[in-house]
């Protein structure tokens, strides 16, 4: 395993009470930075300019307005890579912010430039934040699209997170949030049991998302979205609690931490 992508959610950024979880955070950089000096190639997806932007301006409710909601994301933005180049710094680790739209995606020149940028900063040891570029790009905010054919790239931070992994070629994806992982059933019904391991995203699997988690755009369904593309990968991606201790350590030793998605034959070659 060389290179990580890891996705922090707005849940894991952002406190029940819409204050910054600065201790959480903190510790999660540690174990970045750490895997980074361990020799890991390490890409951070991270959700929170909109949350952030919303605390600054002491909104206690997500505008509807899409403009408001941009402007949100433009006031939290600096404060999202303040914060982050601040914790990495105690950890002498460099870093960079990389912002998307998806025409970064959609323009050939513009995605082999993408791509070249990205392996450049992950060889010279730099940790890249990247995130939609909210304040001109609304795909992720649920805005009608001019042409209502054009299908989205990405629609949210989980998505962008697995194209991203793909298209650096990376081992594993992690994804980040208030939650221990998939689980059989409704999480908050007795008796719910974790599933530890799903090798394909079926139908079947696909019913067990439900729906959104809270502040953050993206909730299962978005994550099991995400899985299916790293899948189809040949690749594999956990979706565990950002909350948990030393979460990134465990994952990447081997721990069987929240839900893993791998292929079949990653089991069969073990």
């Amino acid at each position: 395993m060389h290179r990580i992508v890891v996705k922090l959610g707005t849940n894991v950024i952002m406190r029940q009470d819409g204050r910054v979880a600065l201790g959480l955070l903190c510790g999660l950089v540690e174990q970045i930075a750490a895997l980074r000096a361990d020799g890991y190639e390490v890409l951070v997806v991270s959700s929170g300019a909109v949350g952030l932007g919303m605390e600054r301006l002491g909104l206690l409710e997500r505008p509807t307005v899409i403009a408001q909601i941009q402007a949100c994301a433009a006031i939290g933005q600096s404060r999202l890579m303040g914060l982050y180049d601040d914790a990495f710094a105690r950890m002498n680790s460099p870093i960079a912010q990389v912002l998307l739209t998806e025409d970064d995606f959609r323009d050939p020149e513009r995605h082999a430039n993408l791509r070249a940028t990205l392996d450049a900063l992950l060889t010279m040891g730099v940790i890249p934040i990247v995130n939609e570029n909210d304040t001109v790009s609304t795909a992720e905010l649920d805005r009608p699209a001019e042409n209502p054919r054009a299908e989205k790239i990405f629609g949210d931070n989980d998505k962008l997170s697995a194209l991203l992994m793909k298209h650096i070629n990376a081992d594993l994806l992690v994804l980040l949030s208030d939650v221990d992982g998939l689980y059989d059933r409704p999480p908050q019904e007795d008796g719910a049991q974790l599933i530890a391991r799903v090798e394909e995203i079926n139908d079947r699997v696909l019913a067990l998302a439900d729906g959104s988690n809270g502040r953050g755009r993206g909730g299962m369904a978005s994550k099991l979205e995400s899985a299916r593309i790293v899948l189809r990968a040949g690749k594999q991606v956990v979706i565990a609690n950002g909350r948990t201790p030393h979460v990134l350590e465990r994952i990447i030793a081997g721990e069987p931490l929240g839900t893993r998605f791998a292929p079949a034959f990653e089991e069969a070659a073990r």
